[in-house]
């Protein structure tokens, strides 16, 4: 049985116009999941979101922010830990998979789809940073969501096998990166530990990348720092990249039926991701929308004036696609 906190310890206040409690569910490995529910305190039945992401993010940080911010607009909004994270359970920590990751995804519609004041025909998702590739990958499998939103999207096995910008993108490269994470596997299997790295570096080299200093603005600052965040502290276990590096998302993603929004900052350095992820969608209830003057980082949790989030569309789009 998995712990969790009582007290309010997210990076963002309380909204008293909601409701909220902790829960827990299971996925299909039997990794049992931990959970915040939002919704609002007058109605009986909702439409419903499950929330999850940025990839090394907590669901005390951004995906909780827009589960509450969708409550506030009439929806029952779960946003979760993924396994091996935060406070959900799995062994070892720290580790990802596309396949236990989407799973994951599923796992909170199914628990969705079972809840009294939710109705079944009208769940959607919201995927955030890395999560935002898995959320699309989710919709490739789960034709119970009803709507996809992909904020801020990472591809997470294409910057995995290509690096970022591509700049990785060969064979040399791809067999560089086995030879050193299997290496790793060998040191880890002798020591009967797991090592830690791609947390945030801190403290902040000067000749940091541009995009990783509006990473260390959020994670290691009190905007957005979290004692369970991975990102905030000291990463992933270093060999968790096995599956990404083995594993394509979006293979099936034309084959995807039900309605897809991306959205992304213009200034986003990540926004080649979502882009190219767009153009794989088929169909005329897909839609990728662009923030004017917004960057990665913004669309965690709004920017410095709070405002970079767009809310109303990703309501809108949503609201749309169920009502169908």
């Amino acid at each position: 049985m998995i712990k969790m906190t009582e007290k309010w310890d997210k990076v963002f206040p309380l909204d008293p116009t909601v409701n909220h409690k902790k829960i827990s569910f299971k996925n299909h490995f039997g990794i049992e999941l931990a959970a915040d529910l939002y919704w609002p305190k007058t109605g009986s039945k909702f439409p419903a979101v499950a929330v999850s992401g940025p990839f090394g993010a907590v669901k005390e940080q951004s995906s909780g922010l827009y589960a509450q911010e969708m409550a506030r607009r009439g929806f029952l909004a779960l946003a979760f830990d993924p396994s091996f994270t935060g406070e959900s359970a799995g062994e070892p920590r720290y580790m990802n998979s596309p396949d236990i990751n989407v799973e994951d995804f599923q796992s909170a519609v199914d628990y969705l789809s079972n809840l009294d004041e939710v109705d079944p025909e009208q769940i959607s998702i919201i995927g955030i940073c890395g999560w935002g590739g898995m959320a699309i990958q989710t919709a490739c499998i789960d034709t119970r969501i009803k709507a996809t939103i992909a904020v801020t999207m990472y591809d997470m096995s294409r910057v995995t096998g290509n690096g970022y910008f591509d700049s990785a993108d060969s064979e040399e490269a791809r067999h560089a990166a086995r030879v050193a994470i299997n290496a790793q596997r060998t040191i880890d299997f002798k020591n009967g530990t797991y090592a830690l790295g791609g947390g945030v570096v801190d403290p902040l080299p000067e000749d940091a990348p541009w995009f990783v200093k509006q990473y260390h603005d959020y994670y290691k600052t009190p905007r957005g720092y979290h004692v369970r965040s991975l990102n905030s502290n000291g990463g992933w276990n270093v060999t968790a990249g096995t599956a990404l590096l083995n594993t394509r998302l979006f293979t099936y993603a034309s084959e995807i039926r039900n309605a897809v929004l991306i959205v992304h900052g213009e200034k986003a350095h990540s926004r080649y991701f979502g882009e190219d992820a767009f153009k794989l969608l088929k169909g005329d209830n897909k839609e990728l929308f662009i923030v004017p003057g917004a960057t990665h980082c913004d669309l965690y949790d709004g920017g410095e004036k709070h405002d970079k989030i767009p809310f109303d569309k990703i309501e809108d789009f949503i609201r749309k696609a169920i009502s169908k």
